[in-house]
């Protein structure tokens, strides 16, 4: 075959942060598909054609783009952040497993891009220095007793926890949800991140601690990353400025010892 497929990771906004490879591959490519928005921030180049769709169909998303590639083209699936973390590309190769026996043969290929915690976690600090996971609290694929019971598990186990897709118009409760367990696990001083659009011009980011976030979840959209902050995770003040925020690599406490959640 002679087409080609790849799935790029756009990072979390301007092009600075966007790779030379990622940038590489989106200048070969013949066909653009992705989620409108995303596509929108790639500039215009003669002879692409973009495919934009909505954000919820990601395995139609994928076909078409196997599709075209098997007819010939050089493809480019955009993903905001990185395609491999909650993105699009688990969506292809779901797609090509279930899909026409051909698409097994395309060259297909991953380019990375940064990931919207590791754009919070290098605007915050250092929080991200110790053990962490990420979870995504959208139960569109999956049931909501299975982010809670995932969720519960990693807040005893004393993780970072960086919370994906928190909160939408169709979902406008599970952040709260999510918040009030992890203060009956942590302590309600732990430290958590708002990161809103970091990487972008109207990126914010706020510092809260555990209660006032649980107050504030419906302030969260889902250009928002929310980061709750491990046992041993510390803020370091700085006079008139937002303090650093890391977490430490050693840890000298088990989490059963630190659990500090209200009763």
């Amino acid at each position: 075959m002679t087409g080609s497929l790849t799935i790029v990771g756009l990072g979390p906004g301007e092009p600075r942060y966007l790779t030379p490879a990622a940038q590489a591959a989106l200048d070969a490519a013949s066909d653009l598909i992705g989620y409108g928005p995303y596509l929108d921030r790639i500039p215009a180049q003669s002879g692409q054609t973009k495919h934009a769709s909505d954000n919820r169909v990601e395995i139609d998303r994928a076909r078409h783009a196997l599709e075209l590639a098997a007819a010939g083209k050089r493809v480019a699936v955009v993903s905001g952040g990185d395609p491999g973390v909650f993105a699009m590309a688990a969506a292809v190769f779901e797609a090509v497993e279930a899909g026409e026996p051909c698409w097994r043969e395309l060259a297909i290929t991953v380019e990375p891009g940064i990931t919207a915690m590791l754009a919070a976690a290098a605007a915050a600090g250092a929080p991200l220095g110790g053990d962490f996971c990420a979870i995504s609290l959208s139960d569109n694929l999956k049931p909501w007793e299975v982010v809670t019971a995932r969720l519960e598990a990693v807040l005893h186990a004393d993780f970072v926890i960086s919370l994906y897709n928190p909160i939408s118009k169709a979902r406008p409760w599970q952040l709260g949800k999510a918040l009030e367990l992890a203060l009956s696990v942590r302590a309600p001083d732990t430290p958590v991140l708002f990161a809103r659009a970091i990487g972008r011009a109207d990126e914010a980011l706020r510092i809260l601690t555990l209660t006032q976030a649980y107050e504030a979840a419906g302030t969260a959209d889902m250009a928002t990353l929310v980061m709750i902050g491990a046992s041993g995770t510390r803020l370091i003040a700085r006079e008139g400025r937002a303090p650093f925020v890391y977490t430490p690599r050693s840890v000298t406490k088990s989490p059963c010892a630190t659990s500090q959640g209200r009763t």
